[in-house]
């Protein structure tokens, strides 16, 4: 990557870790070398005409990669343009590091992600090598324990040097994403187009994969990334007693728990809890579950994700920032920046302050919808 020696950017709204304040930023060598109140001087000065300056979000889940792999069924586009084209479309929602989520398995044998799970680890893989990405990309393994073979595929894909994050799904129904039968009927039904008969096979035959495999693939998933140091999430706990076991497996991050009572419990063993943007700005979960709203309201919220819009990341944080129950726009821009940082282990980014890598953004309001102007990754412009 190409880094300017210096950027100035001033006039702007910079959104610090505890306080907004008017002022400028300057970068050097990819990094923050100062920041100041008050206005520059300098003709090369970039001015930012009041808008807000942010730190680059950090993204620790995101399927959308999946999407430009097969976006329609039976589509399978070219790999490094796939990657790509996703790349892009997260810099534009102001994503400067990003967590892929691939999946190791998943409860049909021949499904897309199994299918495209190697083009889209070597895509991801070439075209950062290549330069030809905008954000830092890393691997999310998302491990679905019921899998037979999940962890064979762990021990092919774990050694990557670009894996930093694990997490611990079972999606067997009637638990943790599925405790609502309904919720569960519906989402497969629609998303498979299975009939009744077939979704009483299906769910038959996932609870005795889960009955058979989720124990013992659970504890050598961990054995194994826990040797690697490798962070590790739960997903979907519903019970404190899901937390509870990912506690004790050494679990950092609690990714869309399901119920009030497993993000209490999350908050008692400093698990930080995630939850979905798209959950906030459609109001609520989408298979019934508890609303990231209610956790921020009561201060059970930790991380935000764009799950699967990458642009719901920057509507939430100031969707979070506004209203009745409304939270300071510092607090609400770290749950995309600093929190995920932390959580994933990266102490060089995630906040904007001396010495911290310059992963910016530039967010114009338009009637109070907030939108991207600008993105700099390590200094450089990239949107």
């Amino acid at each position: 990557m190409n880094i300017r020696a210096d950027t100035v950017l001033t006039n702007a709204r910079i959104v610090l870790r505890d306080e907004v304040i008017r002022g400028t930023v300057q970068v050097k060598d990819g990094c923050i070398e100062a920041v100041d109140s008050g206005r520059s001087n300098l003709p090369s000065a970039t001015d930012c005409d009041g808008d807000y300056l942010l730190p680059g979000f950090v993204e620790l889940h995101t399927d959308n990669l999946e999407k430009h792999f097969s976006p329609r069924p039976g589509v399978a586009w070219p790999a490094v343009p796939a990657a790509m084209g996703h790349d892009a479309q997260l810099a534009a929602a102001g994503i400067t590091t990003v967590f892929d989520a691939v999946c190791l398995g998943d409860l049909f044998k021949d499904s897309g992600r199994v299918v495209h799970l190697r083009r889209m680890m070597g895509a991801i893989t070439a075209a950062q090598e290549a330069g030809l990405l905008r954000a830092d990309h890393r691997i999310h393994l998302r491990c679905e324990l019921s899998f037979d073979g999940v962890v064979a595929l762990f021990d092919e894909h774990a050694g990557s040097p670009l894996v930093g994050l694990i997490s611990l799904m079972d999606h067997t129904p009637g638990q943790r994403q599925f405790v609502h039968p309904e919720a569960y009927r519906t989402y497969y039904q629609k998303k498979y187009g299975l009939t009744d008969e077939a979704l009483a096979e299906f769910t038959a035959s996932q609870k005795r994969a889960h009955e058979e495999h989720s124990a013992p693939n659970r504890a050598r998933i961990v054995e194994r990334a826990r040797a690697r140091g490798l962070a590790i999430a739960s997903h979907d706990d519903a019970t404190p007693d899901h937390v509870r076991e990912a506690a004790a497996l050494g679990a950092v991050i609690s990714e869309f728990p399901t119920t009030v009572e497993a993000a209490e419990e999350a908050r008692r063993h400093e698990l930080k809890v995630l939850m979905g943007a798209p959950n906030l700005v459609l109001g609520g979960s989408h298979s019934g579950n508890v609303s990231a709203a209610e956790l921020a309201r009561r201060g059970l919220l930790d991380v935000i994700s764009s799950d699967y819009v990458p642009g719901s990341m920057l509507h939430a944080v100031f969707g979070l920032a506004d209203g009745d129950d409304a939270i300071r726009l510092p607090d609400a821009v770290a749950k995309v920046s600093a929190n995920p940082a932390d959580a994933a282990g990266m102490d060089d980014r995630g906040v904007i302050a001396r010495g911290r890598r310059a992963d910016l953004l530039r967010v114009r309001l338009y009637g109070g919808v907030p939108a991207v102007a600008a993105v700099w990754r390590q200094g450089e412009r990239v949107l």
